[in-house]
């Protein structure tokens, strides 16, 4: 697998984007961006991109002054999100096969990533979605059909704002009352944190709980034991998101990956082209 050194452009970007959030002065971009060069310098390269990004973000929020730097990126995603909602509802319940549907939305959400990509514009957003439901679903669909079939407790890891909002729909195919849901337990990018989760109406349905843990991923050491233990407890792990993918795909647990591969080091990971829509189970990777 490819290791963090070849994320580090993708961390520079961020650095700049974070520091341009909060403030219109240049001197501070620079001061962030030339601090966040001389701290890689010194990291351990080994870490997975999430436990490196987690790091580099702890430090961009206090140079940035600011506990949350998306925070109003993030209510706008949420909005457009829930906007969508009442189309995107009719697709599935005009489909001949909902599960499936629920899941190309779920997986075409998965755009919403503002660490992949700077600048997602809401046009970006809405052609995806418009076309999620003719997209073709890369990997075992029919066997996470067979897995969802047989589950009893379902443990559903989010991965962004407003993604959050279009996975509340494929959670209500799942049977909410077997799901936990599973947000980041303190902001770090776009991830979705408890507010997000309210923002889209999930404690109406569902228990939903914080990992405890501010990773771009679920890095499961960092996580609290509360949340490890429903992890361990669950006996299907349905995980979003190319961050949660890098950090649990070689964790032998039965997990679920669904997530758009959006860059070069994921494809290289997950041997699926960049695009690709991916439904990926634990098992695959170890056969890798």
């Amino acid at each position: 697998m490819k290791t963090s050194l070849d994320c580090l452009p993708c961390f520079v970007r961020q650095a700049l984007d974070a520091a341009r959030l909060v403030s219109d002065d240049p001197s501070l971009h620079e001061k962030i961006v030339r601090e966040l060069l001389e701290r890689i310098g010194w990291m351990d390269m080994g870490q997975s991109p999430p436990a490196l990004a987690q790091r580099i973000h702890r430090r961009l929020r206090e140079l940035a002054g600011s506990d949350d730097p998306y925070a109003a990126i993030k209510e706008r995603q949420n909005r457009m999100a829930l906007g969508l909602v009442p189309s995107l509802r009719r697709d599935i319940e005009k489909s001949a096969d909902s599960l499936a549907t629920a899941v190309k939305l779920a997986v075409a959400a998965n755009i919403i990533d503002l660490g992949a990509k700077t600048g997602l514009t809401e046009d970006e957003v809405l052609a995806t979605m418009r076309n999620a439901s003719s997209a073709e679903l890369t990997g075992e669909f029919p066997s996470f059909r067979d897995a969802v079939a047989h589950a009893k407790n379902i443990l559903y890891l989010t991965d962004n704002a407003g993604e959050i909002v279009v996975d509340r729909l494929l959670i209500e195919q799942l049977d909410p009352a077997r799901v936990t849901v599973g947000v980041r337990g303190a902001p770090v990018i776009n991830d979705a944190v408890m507010a997000d989760a309210r923002a889209a109406g999930l404690p109406d349905i569902v228990a939903v709980i914080e990992n405890g843990s501010d990773a771009p991923g679920t890095i499961l050491a960092d996580c609290s034991e509360e949340f490890r233990r429903r992890f361990r407890e669950a006996d299907l792990i349905v995980a979003k998101g190319q961050g949660n993918f890098e950090s649990l795909s070689d964790e032998p647990y039965n997990v679920w990956f669904l997530f758009k591969v959006k860059c070069p080091v994921i494809a290289a990971r997950s041997g699926l082209p960049v695009g690709a829509h991916a439904v990926m189970h634990t098992a695959e990777m170890v056969s890798a």
